[in-house]
């Protein structure tokens, strides 16, 4: 019978790599944190792009009412399960040389990751505020209505008073953008010293078979994610901490 115990030469290598990983980190390696960056400031601009659209949108979609809204929103949320790699093979459709923007030749560049990125967090961001400003409108529409306010105007009244839930909203966006890996492998192509994320090197060098910069930056992506649920959590409390101390956010008496 085969024991399960794991031998001890594995165990050594892991131990190996992983004592290596932690030295390039405190060492602060040059191509780690070159890799590090890059792959920050790829998802931050996605995340902006992303964002500034799918804020707007998101909470004009929880307030509008108009014909064929269901089948808008039942696409937005098949947009939600469209994956990684599929909305990659689209991007490297529409920027290729033969594609109807490759006369951009954003191909395989950061721009092109940036791109991917935001096409796949729009639909996040935008869904989860639809939500967020809906479920404020079931507490203080007709309020607001009463007072005169438009569906423009109530739409923007309330993401304001839904800020900190859309705070977290923003942050869970930058952590679906930065563990992402289909998309920008496939539009970026993983070109080292251009297109190289940290997702796409963890992948890269783990086939290698370096292990130490792939656990290296494997430790700093997870890093990254739990900073950005320790974040959402202190906004969470920081949220109903406001909540338990203040008015409602529409007085009766108000004017719009």
């Amino acid at each position: 019978m085969a024991s399960a115990r794991p031998k001890t030469h594995d165990m050594t290598t892991f131990t190996d790599s992983a004592l290596t990983a932690l030295q390039l980190i405190t060492a602060l390696d040059a191509e780690l944190l070159t890799i590090v960056g890059r792959s920050l400031a790829v998802s931050a601009t996605a995340c902006a792009l992303a964002c500034s659209l799918g804020l707007v949108l998101g909470a004009w979609l929880g307030v509008a009412r108009f014909a064929g809204r269901g089948a808008v929103l039942t696409l937005l949320n098949t947009f939600l399960a469209v994956p990684s790699v599929v909305v990659g093979l689209v991007i490297y459709l529409l920027l290729s040389r033969s594609g109807p923007l490759g006369f951009l030749g954003w191909l395989f560049s950061f721009k092109a990751m940036v791109i991917a990125q935001a096409v796949l967090v729009l639909p996040v961001v935008t869904a989860l505020t639809r939500q967020a400003v809906e479920d404020a409108e079931g507490l203080h529409g007709e309020q607001l209505q009463s007072l005169g306010a438009r569906p423009l105007m109530r739409s923007l009244l309330l993401a304001w008073d839904e800020r900190y839930a859309l705070l977290t909203v923003l942050i869970a966006s930058f952590g679906r953008a930065v563990s992402e890996v289909g998309a920008v492998m496939i539009v970026g192509g993983n070109i080292e010293g251009f297109t190289r994320v940290m997702t796409t090197a963890i992948a890269l060098e783990t086939s290698k078979g370096n292990l130490p910069l792939a656990l290296g930056l494997g430790l700093i992506l997870l890093g990254v994610v739990l900073l950005l649920n320790v974040l959402i959590a202190l906004v969470r409390r920081w949220r109903e901490h406001q909540e338990s101390g203040v008015a409602p956010a529409f007085p009766l008496g108000a004017s719009i």
